[in-house]
């Protein structure tokens, strides 16, 4: 894993394919837990072709010195990612 926080990433490579390609990335808090909203795509096997974006936020813990994954959260689709911006915009009000 990684020393610092903005070096995280989910870029994930299998077979000589990035399989999970990290477009973006916010970093929504810092410190011992660090928490990362990203915005990713998957490859598509069968169609030789990466996806629509998905997002995910994630859960990292510092221990002796370095991140490591604690926790995920993957928003399906940009009809839930939607609804969980206007639901949070709602409740700001």
């Amino acid at each position: 894993m990684t020393a610092t926080a903005d070096d995280l990433t989910i870029d994930y490579e299998e077979n000589g394919i990035l399989t999970t390609k990290q477009t973006d990335k916010m970093i929504l808090s810092k410190g011992a837990w660090v928490t990362i909203l990203f915005k990713y795509q998957s490859w598509d096997k069968a169609n030789q072709e990466y996806s629509t974006d998905k997002y995910t936020i994630r859960r990292f813990q510092k221990r002796d010195g370095k991140y490591t994954p604690r926790s995920k959260f993957n928003i399906t689709n940009a009809k839930q990612a939607k609804l969980i911006v206007e639901t949070l915009n709602d409740w700001m009000k």
